[in-house]
């Protein structure tokens, strides 16, 4: 008889494959005394070395099949293996107390991972996956437990874990692997991303998928509602196979829509565009039809690395994207990061709370030439293509109008040196605070645009860090205060005359496209995975509908009843 169990639709499609479970490989560490810590040093040293080989092979793989957004993971891996703060803790563990290197090595790392998953932002909590991760191999190779290759399937299975690390999904083989799921995890999650890279269905978060899925069972994972169908009937199978037709027949239907403009089916046009993290992520932009860039994460220039940029190397960067993009926009956040996204070469105070610290904008105006390098190369690469620049975390109308003065500072002294910079720059900035939401009647009057960061201004909104398990029932998106906050937004930016994106995860979002669509939303930035689907969406909506349905959204109470009465409305499944 079958049996279902239900997680979070990480990665769209469907799989029908034979179970395969990971075994975690058996890494009991018993503490024992020793009276040599140079062997023990160097045993560490040679585990240190293997694990750094392992992971260059794997980072040099994921370059190839995920590009190198997702490839950085494995850099920061890296990283962690050479980081002398962490080795020395454990030699120095050693030392001390005369233990064996492997116990001193799950210890220092067992306190390091504890500090990250105490903090309270999603990042830093990803740090401590990233620890534990390099610990597992560190830890292998110390008690010769081999990692299982994930790369040597030759038959088609679905994966079943209690996580999935960075390394394991990086390997995965899409011949082979057809989905997967897992105990834990979320749709923000290292594993959750790299799925929906590699176009490989996922449920994750099931809480017992390794409880009631056995070695070879047949299993079913619906990546589209979250479903793992576990031993199905023949006639469960056979309603799978259908929709996984039907799932692909409609991802054949939504390629034909590359090259389309993003219309209603009364004619009304907004962009659609994606967000990036590297030049290399323009290739599926292209690909997935994308209209411009809507985001441009230039961070991850600066981690993964043990300097800052140069400006010749940021300049390559920009220009590459532009070029590629030819002429389309392509809108480049100004650095956001400090707090909870650390530098380790900045050494950036340690906060309680560095969601609301020192980052961003306000980083970048303290530390000037940080900022300025980036500005002059962001403006000699600017007579390469349509480039439009934004600053991250403003809180206050000085905060921007003296962000915008340092720009136009650099820019006149391009300009005295005889560099040619583009006179069409559009100066924006992000909407992803409240304060900055309410004075947006203020700002629209000197800025060129808005684009609404809806991750962070739902959390401020709410006070609910949606990685919190506790509290993320009140990451709202559909919160009636949400929407109240992105129609005024949207009507103050209107008033004078200014355009309004929005490059939240929101902005990809099935519910809440028509929403956005009555109030006015001109540009939706998503992942380029997602813009066919929202494009093949608006096909089907009127602008007029959506309009008119803005008076009863707004009037409601709650974000369920929004749900209800858009997905009926609209019929969104």
């Amino acid at each position: 008889m079958s049996s279902s169990i239900q997680g979070i639709a990480a990665s769209a499609g469907i799989a029908i494959a034979k179970a395969f479970t990971l075994q975690v490989p058996n890494l009991t560490i018993e503490k024992r005394l020793t009276s040599d810590d140079a062997v023990e040093y160097t045993r560490l040293d040679n585990a240190l070395a293997a694990s750094i080989a392992d992971l260059e092979k794997i980072k040099a793989r994921a370059l190839r099949k995920i590009g190198e957004e997702q490839a950085a993971i494995f850099q920061a891996h890296l990283l962690v293996l050479s980081d002398p703060e962490w080795i020395s803790q454990v030699k120095d563990y050693v030392a001390n107390e005369h233990v064996n290197v492997e116990f001193a090595v799950q210890t220092v790392s067992q306190t390091f991972i504890e500090l990250f998953e105490a903090m309270d932002n999603e990042y830093m909590r990803e740090r401590a996956a990233d620890i534990r991760d390099v610990t597992k191999r560190v830890l292998a190779h110390l008690l010769g437990q081999p990692l299982i290759d994930l790369t040597a399937l030759d038959e088609e299975v679905i994966i079943v874990a209690e996580d999935l690390t960075p390394s394991d999904t990086a390997q995965l083989n899409k011949e082979f692997v057809q989905g997967f799921t897992t105990d834990i995890g979320g749709r923000t999650s290292h594993s959750a991303i790299l799925a929906r890279t590699l176009e490989i269905p996922a449920v994750v978060g099931t809480n017992e998928a390794t409880r009631s899925i056995h070695h070879g069972d047949k299993v079913i994972v619906d990546g589209l509602e979250g479903h793992v169908i576990i031993n199905p009937s023949e006639q469960e199978i056979a309603k799978y196979r259908e929709k996984q037709a039907q799932y692909s027949a409609q991802a054949v239907a939504w390629a034909a829509l590359a090259h389309e403009v993003s219309q209603t089916a009364d004619g009304h046009q907004v962009e659609l565009t994606a967000n990036i993290g590297a030049p290399d992520d323009v290739a599926s932009v292209l690909a997935n039809g994308g209209e411009g860039i809507g985001l441009y994460r230039t961070e991850f220039l600066y981690m993964g690395r043990k300097t800052l940029p140069t400006e010749d190397e940021q300049f390559e960067a920009y220009k590459a994207v532009l070029e590629k993009m030819e002429n389309k926009p392509v809108i480049v956040r100004t650095l956001d990061i400090g707090g909870d996204k650390e530098l380790p070469y900045l050494r950036l105070p340690h906060e309680m709370n560095p969601f609301l610290g020192y980052r961003a904008i306000r980083l970048c105006l303290d530390e000037q030439t940080i900022f300025r390098t980036q500005l002059r190369a962001l403006l000699r690469a600017s007579v390469y293509g349509n480039l439009k620049i934004m600053f991250p975390m403003i809180a206050t109308i000085h905060e921007f109008r003296e962000a915008k003065a340092v720009l136009l500072d650099v820019k006149a002294e391009l300009q005295q040196q005889r560099m040619e910079v583009s006179d069409t720059i559009d100066i924006g900035m992000m909407v992803e605070i409240p304060s900055s939401a309410v004075m947006a009647d203020v700002f629209a009057k000197e800025v060129d645009f808005f684009s609404i960061g809806t991750n962070d201004l739902i959390q401020y909104t709410m006070a609910a860090d949606r990685m919190n398990e506790r509290v993320a029932y009140l990451y709202q998106p559909y919160n009636p205060a949400i929407l109240k906050l992105v129609q005024f937004v949207i009507n103050a930016a209107q008033k004078e005359g200014k355009w309004v994106g929005m490059c939240g995860e929101m902005a990809g979002d099935e519910v809440a496209l028509p929403i956005l669509l009555g109030l006015g939303l001109d540009e939706f930035s998503m992942s380029a995975t997602s813009i066919l689907r929202a494009r093949s969406q608006l096909k089907r909506l009127s602008i007029q509908q959506a309009q008119a349905a803005i008076p009863d959204i707004m009037a409601m109470a709650t974000a369920a009843d929004v749900e209800a009465y858009v997905r009926e409305k609209f019929n969104v499944l």
